[in-house]
C-alpha cells in the first residue's frame, strides 16, 4: 500500500471541499472495498477523506410516504430496518444476500452504490484493463469471461457491477442525493448514476469530483410479491452470475432489474411491460441486443428461467 494522508471531515461541506482540492483524494466510510484496492495499488489516493463522522447514519420517512436512507447506514442495518422489512422486502431480501455478515456490518448505502467491478482480469494487474489503465487493453474480452457483462458493454470494456442493493435499488425507482464541493445539492435518478463504458470505462458514474453521495430516496412502497433471486457459483459470499430483482402485482402487472449481466443495474420500462405476456416476453426486450460470450451465453436462458420462477411464484 501506498503512503497516503488522512483526514476526518467535520461537516458535509469540508469533506467535499477537501475533495476537491487534492488531486488524487478519496472518500472513506466502510472501506470494505477501498482498502482491498489499495493494498492490491489498484486504488493509490494520495489523500482519504473519513466521512463517518457526518451523520448520514439514519433512515426515515419521508413527506410523500416514502424512505429517505443515509449514505453511511451499514447494510447489516438496512436489512434489518422494520420499515425496509415490511415495506421494501426486495430491498432487505438484496441486501442479505451480498457479501458476508462481517462485511454488511461495515458496508454503506453509498459506498455499495459505488463500489467498483470485480472482473478478474480488474483485479489481476498482471493483466490489461481499459478500466484500471486506460487504453491498456481488456483481457477478458479473449479471456474467461464467464461472470461478465453481456449487455451494455463496450470493445473496451465487459465487466459487470457488484452490487446486489444497487438492482434491488433500481426495481425500487431509488434517487440519489448529493452535495457538490460549492455547496450545491441535487438529486440524481439510479438509472443515471452510472456511466456506460464506452471508450472510458475508467469513468463509472455522472458524480462530479468533490461530490458527496448524502442519502438515497425511495418512493412511496408499490406493495405486491417482491423477490430477489441471486443465482451463484457458491450458497453464499459470491457474486452473482444473474440475479433477479422482480416486484409482481397482483394484476399481472410487475417490474424488473437484473444484475450480474451488465456495468450497471439493468432495467427496461418497456421489458416490465410485458409482464402479463410471461418471462419470455419480458427477457427478449430486456435483453435486446445482448451480446454474450461463449463462456457468457448461459446468461440469457438463465435469467428467463429465474423470472419464470419468480412469476409462477407470486401468480401462485
Amino acid at each position: 500500500m501506498k503512503a497516503f494522508t488522512y483526514e476526518r471531515a467535520s461537516s458535509p461541506a469540508a469533506a467535499a471541499a477537501a475533495m476537491a482540492k487534492a488531486s488524487n483524494a478519496r472518500f472513506i466510510a466502510g472501506g470494505t472495498n477501498l482498502i482491498d484496492l489499495m493494498k492490491l495499488q489498484i486504488e493509490t489516493p494520495t489523500h482519504l477523506v473519513d466521512v463517518n463522522g457526518l451523520g448520514f447514519d439514519t433512515i426515515e420517512k419521508t413527506e410523500d410516504g416514502g424512505l429517505r436512507i443515509g449514505a453511511l447506514v451499514r447494510n447489516t442495518d438496512l436489512a434489518a430496518d422494520k420499515t425496509v422489512r415490511s415495506d421494501y422486502p426486495l430491498l432487505s431480501r438484496a441486501l442479505v444476500a451480498g457479501a458476508s455478515g462481517q462485511l454488511r456490518n461495515k458496508a454503506t448505502t453509498a459506498g455499495n452504490l459505488l463500489q467498483r467491478t470485480r472482473c478478474p482480469y480488474f483485479y489481476d494487474t498482471s493483466q490489461p484493463c481499459n478500466k484500471r489503465l486506460p487504453g491498456s487493453g481488456c483481457g477478458a474480452m479473449e479471456g474467461f469471461n464467464r461472470m461478465l457483462a453481456i449487455i451494455g458493454s463496450s470493445d473496451a470494456c465487459i465487466a459487470t457491477h457488484p452490487s446486489d442493493m444497487a438492482v434491488a435499488m433500481r426495481a425500487l425507482d431509488a434517487k440519489v442525493e448529493t452535495l457538490k464541493a460549492d455547496g450545491k445539492t441535487r438529486t440524481i435518478p439510479l438509472e443515471l448514476l452510472y456511466r456506460a463504458p464506452g471508450s472510458t470505462p475508467h469513468l463509472e458514474t455522472t458524480l462530479e469530483r468533490g461530490e458527496l453521495i448524502t442519502a438515497v430516496t425511495l418512493p412511496k412502497p408499490v406493495g405486491g410479491k417482491q423477490v430477489y433471486h441471486k443465482v451463484r457459483d457458491r450458497a453464499s459470499y459470491a457474486f452473482a452470475l444473474v440475479s433477479v430483482a422482480a416486484i409482481v402485482q397482483p394484476d399481472g402487472s410487475g417490474r424488473v432489474a437484473l444484475g450480474g449481466v451488465a456495468h450497471k443495474p439493468w432495467r427496461d420500462a418497456a421489458a416490465d411491460a410485458q409482464f402479463p405476456n410471461g418471462a419470455k416476453a419480458v427477457v427478449d426486450r430486456l435483453l435486446a441486443g445482448a451480446k454474450p460470450t461463449e463462456h457468457s451465453a448461459f446468461k440469457v436462458p438463465l435469467v428467463e428461467r429465474a423470472l419464470g420462477a419468480i412469476i409462477a411464484e407470486a401468480r401462485a
